[in-house]
């Protein structure tokens, strides 16, 4: 079956997971990034939508986007309900490209309380949950943020968390869960500590046979996650960049074996509208290739 085929890549495969997922919140500063300026879609969100799509599609098609070495991708909604190359993006990433695609579900952010930013409510995830299966996404991804080293703020993310993933895993899907530390944080590695143990609290209390991903801030002590990776309930601790430039965020991941990549803006780096296909092609293929090699360690 092709779900057994995926989580054993995205157990063991080496490689990494692309996030492709920025949301209406993070894409001006994408298509920014990538050379476009906000007077290109005039305000029209369907516009923007549209400009970003065409940005991912140009990545996923070029020929050094494969499971050769990115076993995964993070998809935003309206890139999964897309095409590419006139195929649903999903189906296109696992058959004609090895890539297993995911999908990001949260729906943005509350305020801050405790040091901590709990997801917005999602009344419409089991139906989400349900198309995105059709669909052949293999897992899903939903972000919390914290800020400050508050035990009661960083419980409350983790327990938000793993009651979404036990939702998520109900659909047959493998939830990432994802508690991003802000690399801003004035105590980031106290708030490290804490997160440590509430996930290890709420991965003990798991379902026996139920797995979920992590997707973590990179430490400030390397192989301080290497717990979590070795713990039965996780598939894989994958990492986000977080801000860090990319030579920055892969001289990080070097340091902590057993984690992957899982990179947006370190992975786009450098690549503009303008570039021609070549260039393009070659310039993702470099980036790919770093990547790809601060990932490759093992615990």
């Amino acid at each position: 079956m092709a779900n057994d085929e995926m989580l054993k890549q995205m157990s063991a495969k080496p490689g990494f997971i692309a996030a492709l997922d920025q949301s209406g919140g993070s894409t001006p500063g994408a298509l920014r990034a990538y050379g476009i300026a906000d007077s290109a879609w005039h305000g029209d969100e369907a516009e923007m939508f549209k400009l970003v799509h065409d940005m991912r599609v140009r990545i996923v098609t070029s020929p050094a986007f494969s499971g050769a070495k990115v076993i995964g991708a993070i998809l935003f909604e309206r890139t999964m309900d897309g095409v590419a190359k006139g195929k649903p993006v999903p189906a296109f990433l696992w058959h004609e490209r090895g890539v297993v695609p995911f999908l990001k579900v949260d729906k943005g952010l509350e305020g801050e309380k405790d040091g901590a930013q709990l997801m917005k409510p999602m009344p419409g995830l089991d139906a989400l949950l349900d198309r995105a299966g059709k669909l052949g996404v293999f897992g899903t991804k939903m972000r919390s943020v914290i800020n400050q080293a508050s035990k009661t703020g960083i419980a409350a993310v983790a327990k938000q968390q793993f009651e979404f993933a036990h939702q998520i895993s109900s659909h047959g899907l493998m939830p990432i869960v994802e508690p991003e530390i802000s690399i801003k944080s004035p105590d980031k590695a106290a708030c490290e500590g804490l997160l440590r143990d509430a996930l290890l609290a709420g991965l003990d209390a798991l379902p026996k046979g139920t797995q979920v991903m992590l997707k973590l801030t990179l430490p400030e002590t390397p192989d301080f996650y290497v717990p979590l990776s070795k713990h039965a309930g996780v598939a894989r601790v994958v990492a986000l960049s977080g801000g860090y430039t990319r030579d920055d965020a892969c001289r990080r991941l070097a340091a902590n074996h057993g984690m992957i990549a899982s990179f947006s803006r370190a992975l786009t780096e450098g690549l503009t509208q303008s570039m021609s296909d070549a260039a393009f092609d070659a310039a993702l293929a470099g980036s790919i290739d770093e990547i790809y090699r601060a990932s490759a360690t093992k615990v």
